[in-house]
């Protein structure tokens, strides 16, 4: 649109120029054909014929000397191009400079003149625009990876803090296991001796309280340990770091998508199956590419787990296979095993 605007103002004062001669008609046409290759040189930018019809409508200034006041605006459109010497053929009206006044000469002039401050001054904030857009795509570019950056580092953080987490979990779960758990144990063992050694029917009913007392926070203490126990797995790390066992010669993909809520028995079924499925791979597999995908449903657990590996049959006598049915069995689930020519596959459900 700037380069419009200024094209008018430079053709505004060559029209000042041609009106200035006697003829009416020949100002008009020669107004009308500048517009038109201007027009059409700035539509077709950049290519040959650009260059073409800038270069014949400064040739034209030969033979009908009165182009030469429209030289400005040609002028204007091979600076554009970058070609300012396609105006030079506009030297030919020096051979019929007698046909034009001294006036339209200075007008000529004066609007060549403007028309190469106006580029200058159009191309210079061009370029600064151009500039500032790279430097703000820039920014935009150096903000984008520093927002990834910072999520990174803070899922990062979480995921540390998630550990450290289960990590105290744990170890809680093991200081009541080893001291106040013992400590439980003793007393119900003491108890007990003392209920079988008493001989005062008035003590035995204190006793058998007592000793009930102690059964039931020792339940209470185990289910706790359990509880805690099982909370502190943290099943994509488990198999992340059974993964990083494995032969080399596998290239190993994990897709796993569960809540943090995930019930402890199910997350040691699937770890187990997991572990056994992984041996026998790289005992048996002549593949090298192994894909588990584990989902959490809202009823039930998935998981599946293939190599690439040729395996035609299965020899269902192996212990391997049969732990894997004991342990989903143990939770009601299923799993299946299926041998093919593109490898072998396993498919395990457990229900919630």
């Amino acid at each position: 649109m700037n380069r419009l605007i200024d094209k008018f103002a430079v053709l505004t004062i060559c029209m000042m120029s041609l009106f200035m001669s006697d003829s009416f008609s020949e100002p008009v046409i020669i107004s009308l054909l500048t517009v038109a290759f201007s027009a059409a040189a700035q539509l077709l930018t950049g290519t040959v014929w650009a260059y073409a019809l800038i270069a014949g409508c400064s040739l034209l200034c030969g033979a009908f000397p009165l182009f030469f006041c429209t030289v400005p605006v040609m002028l204007y459109d091979a600076l554009w191009e970058k070609k300012w010497w396609l105006v030079l053929p506009a030297a030919a009206v020096m051979l019929r400079l007698d046909s034009l006044t001294i006036g339209q000469i200075m007008i000529t002039a004066a609007a060549i003149a403007v028309t190469i401050i106006v580029y200058n001054r159009i191309s210079g904030l061009e370029k600064t625009v151009e500039k500032l857009t790279l430097l703000r795509d820039e920014v935009a570019g150096k903000n984008r990876q520093l927002s990834e950056q910072n999520i990174r580092l803070a899922q990062a953080q979480d995921n540390e803090i998630h550990l450290a987490t289960l990590k105290e979990r744990n170890r809680i779960a093991r200081e009541i296991h080893d001291n106040v758990g013992h400590m439980l144990t003793r007393s119900l063992l003491q108890s007990g001796a003392l209920i079988v050694i008493n001989k005062d029917e008035q003590l035995r009913e204190p006793l058998e309280s007592l000793r009930s007392t102690l059964d039931s926070a020792m339940t209470s203490i185990r289910e706790s340990v359990h509880d805690l126990h099982d909370d502190s797995i943290d099943l994509k790390k488990v198999i992340e770091d059974s993964i990083s066992s494995v032969d080399s010669r596998f290239t190993v993909t994990l897709d796993c998508d569960i809540s943090e809520n995930m019930a402890g028995n199910i997350k040691l079924c699937i770890i187990g199956v997991v572990k056994e499925g992984l041996s026998n791979a790289v005992k048996h597999s002549k593949g090298d590419r192994i894909n588990i995908v584990i989902r959490e449903h809202p009823a039930f657990c998935q998981l599946m787990l293939e190599d690439n590996g040729s395996c035609s049959e299965i020899r269902e006598s192996g212990i391997g296979l049969k732990n894997m049915r004991d342990r989903a069995a143990a939770l009601g689930g299923r799993i299946s095993f299926t041998p093919s020519p593109e490898g072998f596959k396993i498919f395990m459900s457990v229900p919630k």
